[in-house]
């Protein structure tokens, strides 16, 4: 009678065999996990919060059909696979992203999570084979062990290929070689099966991550360019097909003998031993590459810079393009920046990480709104402007301060202000001239106020309104500091930002008013700003220093104004707003005269350079009859000249 007791219970089993359709099935669920949350968090435009919540939706009612199922249901165990994939996917996405939980504490937490469930179902039913789910209670342990492994898989993928840098194609090749090297212990090595198959379960979700990730990317960042609609679907596909030919031909429906269970079984002492084994070996593996990448890491970072200062350049110019493009609907071009400013931010990830992780993970979050804005099916022009704005405004604070950083270390050579500066006969610290150190601390108002330009231009006034709020809540913690430093030049500022204020705030505001209010509040800040920077660059060049700036060093950060003003002038234009524009031409070529001869002592090959293409945009903006797009030409030129310079 046991015998055929052992025969009715493998008949009952909710699982399939493990066979290589078991196999194949797993990691194209994994790979259609990876790809096809993305296609909902940016294509579809849902986001982050409300993809999770429809696939664990979807999730639990198909679990709920997998639960009542008598027996294997190809279709329905497949389909619940697919959706755990996605959901257990998305939950480590969401402590990352959306928490701030770092991954080292997603994989120690979700490791400790799956050892426990594995000794929890092990207590209670003797085997952790999924050979003998035939009861509620082992599908419950059963299905959490699923889950658990998807989350603890994308955390460690994610940990090793992104963070630590080694990429996911290497990420792939190594936990194939860890998979070849488990199924050698099992074949010849006599390695536990049940042990074997949990390791190379957990193991396919970096495996199929690194998969997916290969052939969604774009051909120009390495990938074969297939995209995350294109992916999910191949996958898809072919998973339905495998799903109806194993429910057509029944391969799976054959019950393994008695010997086979037996031997999967094993010696309880036997296996105990293996698994300690198994685990101190992952556990010195893990570490160890852990630690090798980081340090690595921490080299890269020592050699370059030690903060953020620069590095968010190139960003910063890749959304200005992305930006330009939406201005002008091409949503096209768009979607391509998309594409380059992932990629570019994702291999920059681990330094910038490294360097200051608070910092990245506020970029990373904005990045993530203006991906999913602009890959959007139907992408929204203002929201994209809005998700653009907002993360510009995020990058350029980040890159001001890391510069104001680097310039403090410079001028005290390494030391504290409190150890370094010279001191009065009364104790306090020697204050520099009022004008010299509002020098930089102006360019967030500019920003903020460069936003709601483009609003008010595109008569968004709900989000110019915002702007305001958060121009004033600024403007506001500002005061006592900015005061000060130079309570005349505050207050005729504090003047044009009570009239844009004004302006905006008005129950029916009219465009041409606003946009009177925000050039003239403009114009005053980058005059201060500039007069600032002016008297700043002469104490520095006039300061004898042990290490002098090297030419491009020098011209860091001095172009900022120029490129917001030209910025401003192509939102104009795009607008086809060209008396805004010419407001625009006056101010810049008032600014680059005051400018020319501190630029010009620094670098004037450059400057040369630059100014010719100034000249350009003067004579393209200026014009009686200007042509959009010959404005837009020499603005684009003009923009990629200088933040070349300014990088």
């Amino acid at each position: 009678m046991e015998p055929n007791q052992n025969k009715l219970k493998m008949l009952l089993s909710k699982v399939p065999e493990v066979t290589i359709f078991f196999w194949i099935i797993k990691v194209l669920c994994t790979t259609v996990g990876e790809t096809f949350a993305d296609f909902l968090n940016f294509n579809l435009g849902f986001g982050l919060t409300f993809t999770t919540v429809i696939m664990g939706i979807a999730f639990f009612f198909t679990l709920f059909f997998q639960f009542r199922a008598k027996k294997y249901v190809p279709g329905i165990y497949w389909l619940t696979v697919v959706l755990i994939s996605v959901f257990g996917t998305l939950v480590t996405d969401n402590l990352t992203d959306n928490i701030g939980v770092p991954l080292e504490t997603s994989t120690a937490v979700f490791s400790v999570l799956l050892g426990l469930t594995f000794l929890f179902w092990y207590r209670s039913e003797k085997t952790l084979s999924i050979h003998s789910i035939y009861t509620i209670k082992r599908e419950v342990f059963y299905w959490l062990t699923i889950l658990f492994t998807f989350a603890l898989g994308t955390a460690v993928g994610d940990l090793f290929s992104e963070q630590l840098g080694l990429g996911y194609l290497y990420t792939g090749i190594t936990v194939i070689l860890i998979i070849a090297c488990v199924i050698v212990a099992w074949k010849y090595l006599k390695l536990d099966g049940i042990l074997a198959f949990w390791i190379a379960y957990i193991l396919t979700r970096p495996l199929g991550a690194s998969l997916g990730d290969y052939l969604s990317q774009a051909k120009n960042n390495g990938g074969l360019g297939l995209g995350t609609t294109g992916t999910s679907v191949i996958f898809l596909i072919t998973i339905l097909a495998i799903v109806v030919f194993l429910a057509v031909t029944k391969i799976e429906s054959s019950a393994k003998t008695e010997e086979e269970t037996k031997q999967a079984n094993g010696s309880k002492k036997n296996v105990l031993k293996q698994t300690v084994v198994v685990l101190c070996i992952f556990l010195a593996v893990g570490v160890g590459g852990y630690v090798g990448l980081s340090n690595h890491i921490a080299s890269q970072t020592a050699s370059a810079q030690t903060t953020l200062a620069g590095q968010l350049n190139d960003f910063i110019k890749i959304e200005n393009d992305m930006l330009a493009n939406v201005n002008a609907n091409d949503f096209a071009s768009a979607k391509q920046g998309a594409d380059n400013l992932e990629h570019q931010w994702d291999v920059s990830e681990p330094m910038l990480r490294k360097i200051d992780g608070t910092t990245w993970t506020k970029i990373d979050e904005t990045i993530d709104i203006v991906l999913a804005a602009v890959r959007s099916g139907a992408p929204d022009a203002s929201q994209c402007k809005s998700a653009l704005t907002d993360s510009l405004s995020t990058l350029t604070e980040a890159n001001h301060i890391a510069s104001q950083n680097d310039t403090s270390q410079t001028t005290t050579g390494g030391k504290s202000q409190s150890d370094s500066a010279p001191t009065t006969t009364d104790g306090n610290s020697q204050a520099e001239s009022p004008q010299a150190t509002l020098a930089g601390k102006l360019t967030d108002y500019v920003t903020i106020e460069n936003g709601m330009l483009t609003n008010v231009n595109t008569n968004d006034f709900a989000f110019a309104q915002k702007g305001a709020d958060d121009l004033e809540h600024q403007w506001d913690i500002a005061e006592p500091t900015l005061r000060k430093i130079d309570g005349t030049t505050w207050t005729k500022i504090d003047e044009t930002i009570d009239i844009v204020l004004a302006a905006v705030r008005s129950g029916n505001p009219t465009a041409s008013k606003c946009k009177s209010a925000l050039t003239d509040s403009l114009r005053a800040l980058h005059e201060a700003n500039q007069s600032a920077s002016h008297t700043a660059s002469t104490q520095a060049t006039s300061a004898k220093t042990s290490q002098p700036d090297s030419k491009q060093a020098a011209l860091a950060g001095k172009l900022t104004d120029f490129v917001k003003i030209e910025n401003g002038m192509l939102t104009n234009v795009n607008a086809k707003d060209f008396a805004s524009a010419k407001k625009g031409a006056d101010d810049i070529e008032h600014q680059w005269d005051i400018a020319e001869t501190t630029l010009r002592k620094i670098d004037g090959t450059t400057w040369t350079k630059i100014d010719e293409t100034i000249d350009d945009v003067l004579a393209a903006v200026r014009s009686g009859n200007p042509d959009a797009n010959q404005c837009k030409s020499a603005l684009t030129h003009s923009l990629n000249i200088l933040n070349e310079a300014n990088q």
